[in-house]
């Protein structure tokens, strides 16, 4: 029987969060109605995103919702469309494929020297994965630790304070690694901490440390996705994908969303910015993983 209280003891019919938690998995237990027909991707093609920024004034755009044709799935509650499933699933299955050795930048995973692999994998990290042409003048140049590259010259504040931090640290290798003995998992959420400097985004500390741990420079892997700052692209996708508010629960449905459909957690980071994101352009996967077919109840 359901209690008439919810965990923030209030009754679960006037809690603005537990209500509709409540409500969704009883829309969730009813009979599924016929989806949509999935689009298919031209032969051959690979799966890709784009999203071209701009340095103009900030515009603010709303995604359009795909039509409801009866999409219901426990593991994304927020979601009523088959193509909206569809996309992101591409969009997950693009955020685990840059995870793949040698991880999202082969420079990084191939610079001789450490530091300069951290460096170069931080100026990255602040151009976003989302502004190719600005990680491409990034890796254009070489640059030393604590020099501001033209193209990000707007983030000379936090490129300063992470060169004090590193400093301070003795080294970036010293910083990135912590204690010897934290494992991965600690060290990815230990670190992410440290890193909290001036203008570092919640997007670019996860990358940082996703890309660094994908590269195979240090032991980092995240076991949360450190959602919840107010206007991160993934938070705000998280929120509407997964349905809630509440930071706890919305970690929590990322993890079981990522073990059903068998993909690390640190591709859905990727995979939510992509699939919020109404520029990105998202190629349909030619086929989907087993797990993940059947975790998103696609064809």
């Amino acid at each position: 029987m359901t209690s008439l209280f919810c965990r923030h003891n209030r009754m679960t019919a006037n809690c603005p969060i537990c209500s509709k938690e409540l409500e969704a998995e009883l829309r969730a237990k009813a009979p599924p109605r016929p989806g949509g027909t999935r689009r298919a991707a031209a032969p051959g093609t690979r799966r890709r995103a784009s999203a071209q920024r701009g340095s103009g004034s900030l515009v603010t755009r709303r995604l359009a919702r795909a039509a409801d044709d009866g999409y219901r799935n426990r593991l994304v509650p927020g979601l009523r469309a088959t193509a909206d499933a569809e996309r992101l699933a591409a969009a997950m299955m693009i955020g685990a494929e840059r995870l793949e050795p040698p991880g999202p930048y082969e420079e990084v995973a191939t610079e001789p020297d450490v530091e300069r692999a951290a460096w170069l994998a931080f100026l990255l990290a602040l151009a976003g994965p989302g502004d190719p042409e600005r990680q491409a003048a990034v890796l254009a140049g070489a640059h030393a630790l604590g020099a501001v590259p033209d193209a990000l010259a707007q983030h000379a504040r936090t490129i300063s304070a992470y060169a004090t931090w590193a400093e301070r640290a003795g080294s970036q290798e010293t910083g990135l690694t912590g204690e010897l003995d934290w494992s991965p998992q600690r060290r990815f959420a230990r670190v992410y901490e440290r890193l909290a400097l001036p203008g570092f985004t919640r997007a670019a500390r996860f990358e940082l440390l996703v890309t660094l741990g994908a590269s195979g420079r240090f032991a980092l892997v995240p076991d949360q996705l450190e959602l919840g700052a107010e206007g991160d692209p993934a938070t705000t996708a998280a929120k509407r994908i997964l349905q809630s508010g509440d930071r706890m629960l919305l970690e929590r449905r990322a993890r079981d969303l990522c073990a059903a459909c068998a993909v690390p957690l640190a591709a859905l980071d990727r995979a939510l910015a992509l699939w919020g994101d109404p520029e990105a352009e998202i190629d349909a996967a030619e086929e989907l993983p087993a797990a993940m077919r059947s975790a998103l109840a696609l064809r």
